[in-house]
């Protein structure tokens, strides 16, 4: 797979949204207009937020980064394969992976859609490799994009 495919100029976008599920919501709305994914898509990534929550602690990767979230849920609910890059204008608490007791204001969301049982793994797999071999700089310049073409083609260029 290349990165080519696994982004899409249309899937990603700008929220201006203050509230983890508003900004859900409104990516569900996004999404199932341009046919990524299916009508019962946000009560399960709602769920699947609620039982096992996906906002990860930046802190590890360099200083001053902002933090992020990666929403999944099952492939029976998406019609294709993406990682869809959400700018968020202002943080939106999101549960922590590692620690689900603890919040996290999360900047930006790296949504992940497999239409294939357990795909979303190596999904993950891929968004978290990206993460740790991405220069700090690099990275915090991604983090804080909030034009979602210049958030497209930095990860068409830098995403491999």
């Amino acid at each position: 797979m290349t990165q080519k495919n696994i982004f899409a100029p249309d899937a990603g976008y700008v929220s201006k949204q203050s509230d983890r599920d508003q900004v859900l919501k409104e990516t569900y709305d996004h999404l199932r207009k341009h046919g990524y994914v299916k009508g019962n898509f946000l009560q399960h990534i709602i769920k699947r937020e609620d039982n096992y929550p996906t906002g990860l602690d930046t802190t590890t990767l360099g200083p001053n980064l902002p933090n992020i979230a990666v929403p999944h849920t099952e492939g029976e609910f998406v019609n294709a394969r993406l990682i869809v890059p959400v700018a968020l204008t202002k943080p939106v608490i999101f549960k922590n992976m590692i620690k689900p007791d603890k919040e996290l204001r999360v900047k930006f969301v790296f949504m992940l859609l497999d239409n294939y049982p357990d795909g979303q793994a190596k999904l993950l797999a891929e968004v978290m490799a990206f993460l740790a071999k991405t220069p700090v700089n690099d990275l915090r310049a991604l983090l804080n994009m909030t034009d979602s073409n210049a958030i497209y083609d930095f990860l068409i260029k830098q995403f491999t």
